[in-house]
């Protein structure tokens, strides 16, 4: 039977935060809102509004001192030499913005509420969520509070005692495998890219033992996402049996984003998010990074109607054409444009040969299951 689908958002996601010349202060998740809206994607029945999280929960994995440091730098305007020195905020990395601290907690809010609704038998799906490299005292590569952690968190409260946690953004899960790497209850997986920031999750990390990280190459194609999830994930996840998977669905592994150098097309992602929530009788999907407008909402949409069961058209209506065509980024030059990325929602297949140092991976992550 399949479950009922919810995604989870705020009005605070249609406005940007992070300021000019971010690499987040493009628009994403109120395009993903806009396309829904014109494609008549997201009844209200199937909505549900993201909390802030209180500082008291907040404060169960982030330090007192940091939650204090950042609620009264967004309230004063101004990030001293000790927030950037001491929690890593007020840097171009983390800059200190007005509101930085609401959008933070309501993200943590949202993961939890996600968590929650999985819980009573929902397919949550929470796009603002996935910051997952923040730490329990410092800001790391544009997160401030880590909201995976308390989606894990509120998910064993409810006595599971088996989760596992599938991260397929470009850049490594590092604050999330840091977090439980003392967590019996937890397993960690990454497929990642090999080099990129933050330079963790080396595929001979095993993060206290229940890591399983795949950097892989450069130019990862959809047979390869699809080979290492076939033939090393999955099977890991029939043999921990767990109860409850959160999935993080960062868009930045998508070919066109200019902070990654992979190039995987849309439908492998939601190929993959399909399998991972089938291995689950409890299942959530967060965001996560993604820095090309058109890559990230287009990703996000199809996903969201993979997930609710909806049809995706071969070509987008005109209403939802505008709001692609109205899309500007700087980080994405005028040459890069694909035409597809403002009349479709689903990537043309970008297949292609399994190369051997993905077999390489494949065959060290089975081996390492026997020989720990």
């Amino acid at each position: 039977m399949r479950r009922h689908t919810t995604m989870i958002g705020s009005a605070l996601w249609r406005t940007s935060g992070f300021g000019a010349g971010h690499p987040l202060s493009i628009p994403r998740i109120g395009t993903l809102m806009n396309l829904c809206d014109a494609l008549d994607w997201l009844t209200p029945g199937e909505f549900r509004t993201s909390p802030p999280a209180p500082r008291e929960q907040i404060e169960r994995f982030h330090t007192p001192e940091y939650v204090t440091a950042l609620a009264a730098a967004d309230a004063a305007g101004v990030a001293g030499t000790s927030l950037r020195e001491r929690h890593g905020v007020g840097t171009r990395e983390n800059p200190l913005f007005r509101g930085v601290f609401e959008r933070a907690a309501t993200a943590v809010g949202g993961s939890i509420l996600a968590a929650e609704l999985a819980l009573s038998g929902h397919l949550s799906f929470h796009p603002a969520g996935g910051t997952h490299h923040a730490r329990a005292d410092r800001a790391s590569g544009f997160c401030y509070f880590n909201d995976p952690v308390f989606a894990l968190l509120r998910l064993a409260d409810a006595g599971l005692e088996r989760l596992a946690y599938v991260d397929l953004d470009a850049h490594h899960g590092d604050g999330v495998q840091e977090a439980f790497a003392g967590d019996p209850r937890v397993h960690t997986f990454s497929i990642h890219e090999r080099g990129r920031w933050p330079h963790t999750g080396a595929s001979d990390d095993r993060g206290g033992g229940r890591a399983r990280n795949f950097a892989v190459p450069s130019a990862l194609n959809d047979s390869e996402l699809r080979a290492i999830l076939e033939y090393a994930i999955e099977p890991t996840l029939r043999r921990i049996a767990p109860q409850a998977i959160v999935a993080v669905c960062g868009t930045d592994a998508l070919a066109g984003d200019p902070l990654s150098g992979l190039a995987l097309g849309n439908r492998a992602l939601w190929d993959a998010v399909g399998m991972l929530v089938d291995c689950a009788p409890v299942s959530l999907v967060l965001g996560g990074g993604g820095y090309n407008p058109w890559t990230v909402a287009r990703c996000w949409a199809g996903l969201w109607a993979t997930l609710s069961g909806r049809e995706i058209p071969s070509e987008l209506p005109e209403a939802a054409q505008r709001i692609l065509r109205a899309l500007d980024c700087d980080l994405i030059d005028e040459e890069s444009m694909d035409p597809a990325w403002c009349s479709t929602i689903e990537d043309a297949p970008r297949e292609g040969p399994i190369r051997a140092e993905i077999e390489h991976l494949i065959a060290e992550s089975r081996r390492r299951e026997f020989h720990p």
